[in-house]
């Protein structure tokens, strides 16, 4: 543990105390910085302590870690409907209920009858997976966005096609897939390439460092969800 830690729980604590704050909301992860240490500061400082309210931390898609943009494993919220839903349906089975219950509005009643569905097999979980796809690109994004984005994941998905929209580049020579757009570094570029999961139309890529020269028009596929028409030169 390194003193900066120990200073991040007494600063908050501070802030607690300076903004005379009633309430402080934070995640399981909080519980110390905000039930004992900001409480007990307020109260050495001649303050009326503060009530602690605790949420659950919700999983990023593994399932596993909190959800976190430096992770990786996050959803963002000004993301895409198409990729949002995308997101959704690539966490684990096992994260689903703490997403039901963190981040929709449906009711302790609701979760419980689909969890007993699942347990006792009534409900596929496939099923049960895109009513929390559904749900959140609702809440998140409007409901009229609801269908076009479940069309969108079944045609990529489930139909293994191209979606009817996507982003364009113009191919004039001396371009990788990083250029394009599909990778950020040359190394991610690599590690795509290796785990096949590149292709230029059906043809699988097996060079990350390899110019993508073309004429007319092709398709270029990064894992699941990327996708961009290569426009030739």
């Amino acid at each position: 543990i390194y003193l900066h830690e120990t200073f991040y729980t007494l600063m908050q604590g501070y802030d607690a105390y300076s903004l005379k704050a009633d309430v402080q909301v934070g995640g399981s992860d909080q519980l110390f910085n905000i039930v004992t240490a900001s409480r007990k500061l307020m109260e050495f400082m001649g303050e009326k302590p503060n009530i602690g309210l605790i949420l659950g931390i919700l999983p990023g898609t593994d399932g596993v870690v909190k959800m976190s943009k430096s992770l990786g494993n996050n959803i963002p919220l000004n993301t895409t409907p198409e990729d949002m839903y995308g997101k959704v349906m690539s966490i684990p089975d096992m994260a689903m209920s703490a997403f039901f219950r963190l981040v929709t509005r449906r009711t302790p009643a609701e979760i419980a009858a689909l969890e007993a569905g699942l347990k006792e097999g009534s409900l596929h979980p496939r099923d049960v997976k895109m009513t929390l796809a559904r749900e959140i690109v609702s809440i998140y994004q409007g409901e009229e966005y609801v269908a076009p984005a479940e069309q969108a994941f079944r045609q990529v998905f489930q139909e293994q096609g191209a979606p009817e929209t996507m982003d364009s580049y113009g191919v004039t020579g001396g371009q990788t897939i990083v250029a394009a757009g599909l990778a950020s570094t040359r190394s991610e570029a690599r590690r795509l390439i290796d785990q096949k999961a590149v292709r230029l139309n059906d043809r699988v890529l097996e060079d990350g460092a390899a110019v993508l020269e073309l004429k007319g028009e092709a398709v270029l596929r990064a894992g699941k969800r990327k996708f961009v028409r290569l426009v030739g030169g």
